[in-house]
This record gives structure tokens, C-alpha cells and sequence, in this order.
């Protein structure tokens, strides 16, 4: 009996039997797709390395929560071990399954604990396994699908796990995020995620802090520092309903005299955030309930200095892109370090996630997920000649 056969024949009734698939919210990912492989050769345009495809994924209330490994019938039901935990470690799911139909093989990925186990469990049981503590805001924020544009918008696994540790740390109460990606590696497609999962969800800022039922929707600014930059979000956000968004432009600020205020997600550049007339910045017009200020692609020095510089317009301390105490998510382009402790002159939490395994280190305040470059993914840079004068 060949692996086709096997699963067919014996581990597909056997994850029917346990619920995936008939229970609500849980789903059977079949040969997913985890990488293209890597490129191989100069420039990037050379054939790719063997793609990295997961026999099984399970998924439960959008989340995914384990892999399975799948081997012929004939072949120990251990074979498949080395791949379930690479590919896990991959996803950052916390369970591995390898199997051959006769017996099934158990990893957890957190513990390290491993052996033999007599069934798969069903989805509520490794939905509490993966998630020992509970959380009221993680159990809205799943219930909300990603947004995929009818299937044509589909995100990478990294970008799955930016996003899913982002809103963990919001689910946990931190306030100050920062993510740093490599140019090509789809810092937009985070953004837009993030804060359709928080709108969806309903998400706010007085809720999160009184623990109450969401009532509203959030206010939402995502700031960058070149309007080209802040136009191409304001278009990647097509989905959300259109009187959610609202574009910031100096030109209608004039004309009307007064900012914009009446939408769910603002775009605007640093600069025009930042001015004003008699020199009060424009951001002090808002009422001090912007929830989720986003800062994408701000690579320059100057907004890194003013991050955290005080509010001219108010005696409370409350930063220059967001209204005080609301949760700050920043992205930028992977950069040296040292342009980051400008954002805190405090010590700062920093988290590093690598995507082969689960590690993080702690220290305080500020949580950074940081993404290696994208290389697999992103298109890569034209090679210049270089000149007689660069050669010598």
C-alpha cells in the first residue's frame, strides 16, 4: 500500500473520526504548500531547491495547530519525524504527527516531549493544548478568517507568524510592537491583516483596557514617511468598506480647516502628521482615542528621534504618532540595530523569533518580531556594472 493509499485508506478516516472537518471551524489542509523552495544560483535565476509541502495541516478556528507527516504502510510510522518537526518549526505550530495508518507518533514542539499516542486529538482538545491559558481577545481574534481577496491574496508563512504574534502580544496587553521585515517580505500585507483582524473583532482601545465587551470599531492611523508609500497602503486596503478609510492630505486640510475624523483607518505621512499652523502639529486636533497607530516603512532618523518625543498640545506625555497609551505596532525595513534604541531611552523588551524554531529572549519593554531577509520571496535588485573608478 502506497502512501496515497494510506492516507486515503486510513489517516484521513482516522482525523474524520477524531472531528477535523466535521466539527465548526476546523479544517484539513491537504498538501500545503509551506515554501517554493530556495533559489538557487548568482542572481536569483536559478532553479529552486525541492519545495517544502506538509501532508496534512490542522487547522481549528483560523488558526493553525499541528502537522502531520504521512509515510506508506509499509515504512515505520516514525519515518516521517524529522519532516513533521522541520515543518512545524516552520509554521510554529506546536504539534507534530508522524504516521504510516498502523500507529501515530507525537511530538510537542514547546516540552519536547515525544512518543506514541493512540489517536489524534480532536480540534477543542488541541485547540486547549496549544493554548494552555485562556485569553478572551485571542478567541475573538480567531474567530475572524484572514481577509484573502477570493483566494488571490495568500499569505506566506512568515507573514502568518508576524501577524499571529502580534496580536498574542496585544491579546496579552503589550502596547508597543515593533516588526522588522526585509524589503520584499510584505510589511503592507501585515499591516493590512492586522488591522482587519482588530476591526473585524472590534477591537478598541477603552475595551482592551477595561476588559469589557467590544462595542465599537477602532481607530486605526498608519503612518509612513513618503506619500507614494502612504498611497500604496491606503489602495492595499481596498477590502475594508469605504467610508472606513480616510486619506490625510495637506491640500484638504487647507481647503477645510479642520483634519479628517469621521472614518476607522487613517493614512497620512509623518511630515503632515507633524505640522500645523503656529506650529501645533496637526495630531493634536484628534481626540485621544486613536487605538492602533501603525508606522510603516519609516526608515528615516528623524521620525525614530520624534517616536517618542512629548505631545506639544497636551500636559499628558503621549507620543508623536499615537494618542497616549495606545498600542503602537511599528514596521520598518531591516536596517543596522543601533537606528532602534532611539525609540526609548528606557531599556526596551526586544523578542527574537527565528523561523525555523520557536525562541525568544526578553528583556523589557518593547517586543520586536524580526524577519530574516526574504530572499526565497523577494524579487531581487538589478547587479550594476561597476565603473572603472568602483573596481579600483
Amino acid at each position: 500500500m502506497n502512501e496515497a493509499e494510506t492516507r486515503a485508506e486510513h489517516i484521513d478516516p482516522a482525523l474524520k473520526a477524531a472531528g477535523w472537518g466535521l466539527v465548526e471551524g476546523s479544517r484539513v489542509l491537504r498538501e500545503h504548500g509551506i515554501t517554493l523552495g530556495r533559489l538557487q544560483g548568482s542572481g536569483g535565476k536559478g532553479a529552486r531547491a525541492n519545495a517544502e509541502i506538509a501532508d496534512y495541516v490542522l487547522v481549528y478556528r483560523n488558526t493553525k495547530l499541528a502537522v502531520i507527516e504521512a509515510k506508506a504502510w509499509d515504512k515505520p510510522h516514525s519515518e516521517g519525524v524529522g519532516q513533521a518537526k522541520s515543518y512545524a518549526a516552520k509554521l510554529a505550530v506546536r504539534f507534530a504527527y508522524a504516521t504510516n495508518g498502523q500507529a501515530i507518533y507525537g511530538i510537542d514542539m514547546v516540552t519536547g516531549a515525544e512518543g506514541d499516542v493512540t489517536s489524534y486529538p480532536s480540534p477543542e482538545e488541541l485547540w486547549k493544548q496549544t493554548n494552555v491559558h485562556p485569553s478572551a481577545w485571542r478567541d475573538r481574534f480567531a474567530a475572524v478568517p484572514f481577509e484573502d481577496k477570493g483566494g488571490t491574496w495568500q499569505g506566506r508563512y512568515y507573514q502568518d507568524i508576524a501577524i499571529t504574534r502580534v496580536l498574542e502580544a496585544v491579546g496579552a496587553g503589550r502596547d508597543r510592537i515593533l516588526l522588522t521585515l526585509a524589503t520584499g517580505t510584505g510589511k503592507t500585507f501585515i499591516a493590512f491583516q492586522l488591522a482587519w483582524k482588530l476591526f473585524q473583532s472590534r477591537w478598541n482601545l477603552a475595551d482592551w483596557k477595561s476588559g469589557g465587551e467590544p462595542a465599537r470599531r477602532p481607530r486605526i492611523l498608519f503612518l509612513a514617511d513618503r506619500n507614494i508609500l502612504a498611497d500604496q497602503a491606503y489602495n492595499a486596503f481596498s477590502a475594508f468598506p469605504d467610508d472606513a478609510l480616510v486619506r490625510i492630505a495637506p491640500d484638504d486640510i487647507r481647503r477645510k480647516g479642520r483634519v479628517p475624523k469621521n472614518g476607522s483607518i487613517f493614512f497620512t505621512i509623518f511630515q503632515t502628521f507633524m505640522s500645523g499652523p503656529g506650529g501645533a502639529p496637526y495630531f493634536g486636533e484628534y481626540p485621544p482615542d486613536f487605538g492602533v497607530p501603525m508606522a510603516g516603512r519609516c526608515r528615516r532618523r528623524s521620525f525614530w528621534s520624534r517616536c517618542s518625543a512629548p505631545c506639544p498640545s497636551s500636559s499628558e506625555t503621549r507620543t508623536s504618532c499615537a494618542a497616549c497609551g495606545a498600542i503602537r505596532i511599528l514596521g520598518r525595513s531591516y536596517s543596522p540595530i543601533w537606528r532602534i534604541a532611539d525609540l526609548e531611552e528606557t531599556p526596551w523588551l526586544r523578542c527574537s523569533a527565528s523561523l525555523m524554531r520557536r525562541v525568544a529572549t526578553c528583556t523589557t519593554s518593547w517586543l520586536t518580531w524580526r524577519l530574516p531577509p526574504g530572499r526565497c520571496h523577494a524579487k531581487p535588485a538589478p547587479r550594476r556594472r561597476a565603473t572603472r573608478r568602483q573596481r579600483n
